[in-house]
């Protein structure tokens, strides 16, 4: 069974901090200095969110449908708001129209699985609060979204910004991430 929480994403009073398909906003131009409201129809949330309305049956596989699904999610919103082109870190893109840093992934990327959650879609994860990682050894500080095992209370990052938009988010146990591990690696494993 899902637990719907509203985890935190960068609030402000345009973003939308009880999204549902029908209305939800989007972050992008590097720490949300564009924020848009969308909607969907169902038949497009639908088509979206079809990786988790198989039977999955281990928490890996719904982690495997939740990459999935922020990968569509990210196809089709990228289609609406520019964000189509955006390429994964902050060097490739800089400057250009559409681009999103950590802050506008790890915030969208929250937003959608918040939206999974409301929708009854996650049966075996929970939605956390986006996390940072700081230090020495892992460079500047990163933000991803991060979801929690229901059955271990094992957490995991969901991390798109390394990716170009549309490719799926890595998925790493937190602490491997926390520790400066490039998702990047982990995905080409």
């Amino acid at each position: 069974m899902s637990s719907v929480v509203s985890a935190d994403v960068f609030v402000r009073d345009d973003i939308i901090i009880a999204p549902t398909y029908h209305k939800f906003s989007v972050c992008h131009e590097h720490t949300c200095q564009q924020v848009v409201t969308l909607s969907l129809s169902r038949p497009e949330w639908d088509e979206i969110t079809s990786p988790l309305k198989v039977p999955l049956p281990a928490a890996s596989d719904e982690r495997t449908a939740i990459a999935a699904t922020v990968s569509n999610m990210e196809a089709v919103v990228g289609r609406r708001t520019g964000t189509h082109l955006d390429k994964g870190g902050n060097l490739a893109g800089f400057g250009l129209s559409g681009q999103m840093d950590c802050i506008d992934e790890s915030t969208n990327t929250t937003t959608y699985m918040n939206m999974l959650a409301e929708d009854g879609l996650l049966q075996h994860h929970s939605v956390m609060d986006r996390s940072t990682r700081f230090g020495f050894f892992v460079g500047a500080p990163h933000t991803t979204a991060v979801i929690r095992e229901n059955s271990s209370g094992q957490r995991f990052a969901v991390d798109s910004w390394f990716f170009d938009n549309g490719n799926p988010p890595a998925i790493i146990d937190i602490q491997e991430w926390k520790s400066g591990r490039d998702p990047v690696e982990v995905t080409n494993e």
